[in-house]
């Protein structure tokens, strides 16, 4: 209380508002992986999280994408049998993805260049870079699927998130080309995972094919056979194909005199020509499809920061029609898909991408990989919860070293209840009435002892009553008789 001793006017301002909870950021993806580069006017930006805001300041910083050869496989007829890319690189094509799909604000983190080869322990570095960050709330490492070790860094991943607390890590799995060899690849994730942390991420399948517009030089295509192992080149291909040959002799046949056996001869060489150009055409296809697909957590980290900001964290990031992309990989049926979403063993659950007719491609699943917990199952929920404790901590900042007495007590309630009334009021908590859907305890013989308060510590109790997605709809139908 101020003392005051000369005779004067004396200004006093009162705070008449309650001290209030932060609300804090929920979707910042930190995507970890390599680079062109990663330079800020000369000051090395390896294995430092850096903040960026569209594509153009990766670009500036970090470069753009790889120059990947790509290997076409053929049949004895030419056809394209499946393409392969030569040391794929992911990490800036996903960046594209997640801003083409609502994403703002990210961290990178760059682990190497395009010289380097793809290890885990790398990418391990970079995922402790961002460990005391306080920044990322989410995890992306596309290239993680390059990796030949078991999942050792997933589960490392998962446990960072679970250390960290206001962190989920999205993860996908490997690349497969047919039903059977993705349900193979699903069953050896889910066995070598681990069972420690799983309501802190979530995995998705299986990958898509993007419209970003990368496209192959022919002359970079390397062709190999599959009934002889033969490796040939574009243009020893093009000269196998007896292009050249076409083009000396429509030269040396003097086909510019108008005659029936020129015209007649004429033809044939073009027929022979345009079935030449569709070949080569098929193996450019195939080629730009291969240096298109790509892993999904990109785009499905870039939906998360959409429906945060749309809707609220709440809110599944699911029934999302995907940007920028032209297909899954594979496109599941729903039976397809029951083994994926439900793990009666291990409860790991993997979020199936699928294509709908009218829809486009859209991701249908929102459940973590702790799929047979009660309460962790669904990612809005835990994400929800991650926040709310995150949000609450920080605001209880301003608590320390005040009276652990009623005077605060009162204070930290009115504090706690206000922000989770608003979250209520917007649709994140269940019930007609707030004591229906939160409650908040704190106090002696409530949650503190006598012994608490000599110790220093003060505790609060609170509760939510989370509103989770609703998954299965059921329609019952009855035929109603007449009269």
């Amino acid at each position: 209380m101020a003392v005051y001793k000369t005779p004067g006017v004396y200004i006093e301002e009162v705070s008449k508002l309650p001290p209030s909870i932060p609300t804090l950021e929920t979707a910042i993806l930190a995507l970890i992986g390599y680079t062109e580069k990663a330079d800020r006017q000369g000051v090395s930006l390896s294995l430092v999280a850096t903040k960026i805001y569209s594509l153009l300041d990766y670009e500036n910083l970090f470069g753009g994408a790889a120059r990947s050869a790509v290997t076409l496989w053929l049949d004895a007829q030419d056809q394209v049998i499946d393409a392969t890319v030569d040391q794929p690189f992911y990490l800036y094509d996903s960046v594209r993805l997640f801003f083409a799909n609502g994403g703002g604000p990210c961290v990178i983190v760059s682990v190497g260049n395009y010289n380097d080869q793809v290890s885990a322990a790398t990418l391990a570095a970079g995922l402790s870079a961002i460990e005391k960050d306080p920044l990322p709330t989410l995890i992306a490492m596309p290239e993680v699927t390059l990796c030949h070790e078991t999942h050792t860094l997933e589960a490392t991943a998962l446990a960072q998130c679970a250390q960290v607390k206001n962190r989920f890590a999205l993860f996908d799995l490997r690349l497969q080309h047919n039903p059977a060899d993705l349900a193979t690849e699903a069953a050896r994730f889910r066995q070598s995972l681990g069972m420690d942390h799983l309501k802190y991420g979530a995995a998705y399948g299986p990958w898509l094919v993007a419209s970003l517009a990368r496209t192959t030089d022919f002359n970079q295509l390397l062709f190999k056979y599959k009934s002889d192992g033969r490796v040939v080149s574009a243009e020893q291909l093009t000269q196998d194909q007896s292009m050249r040959a076409l083009i000396a002799a429509i030269r040396a046949a003097g086909l510019v005199k108008a005659t029936p056996e020129s015209q007649a001869q004429l033809a044939s060489l073009n027929q022979k020509l345009y079935a030449q150009y569709m070949l080569a055409k098929q193996w450019i296809d195939a080629a730009n499809i291969a240096l298109n697909t790509l892993p999904s957590t990109g785009a499905v980290a870039g939906v998360y920061a959409a429906v945060d900001q749309r809707r609220g964290v709440w809110k599944a990031p699911a029934n999302v029609s995907l940007n920028e992309v032209i297909r899954p990989v594979l496109n599941l049926t729903s039976t397809q898909q029951q083994d994926y979403n439900v793990d009666v063993d291990a409860g790991k659950s993997i979020n199936i991408i699928r294509k709908f007719t009218g829809k486009g491609t859209q991701i249908w699943g929102a459940r973590t990989l702790a799929g047979n917990d009660n309460e962790w199952r669904y990612i809005p929920v835990r994400r929800l919860f991650s926040w709310v404790e995150a949000s609450v901590s920080q605001g209880w900042q301003q608590m320390v070293f005040e009276p652990n007495d009623a005077n605060t007590w009162v204070r930290a309630q009115a504090m706690v209840e206000n922000f989770l009334i608003l979250l209520w009021r917007q649709g994140a908590l269940q019930g007609s009435k707030p004591e229906q859907a939160f409650f908040v305890n704190i106090g002696l013989g409530k949650t503190m002892t006598a012994n608490d308060i000599a110790q220093g510590l003060m505790r609060i109790e609170m509760g939510m009553a989370v509103v989770r997605p609703a998954e299965f709809i059921i329609l019952k139908l009855t035929v109603k008789q007449a009269g």
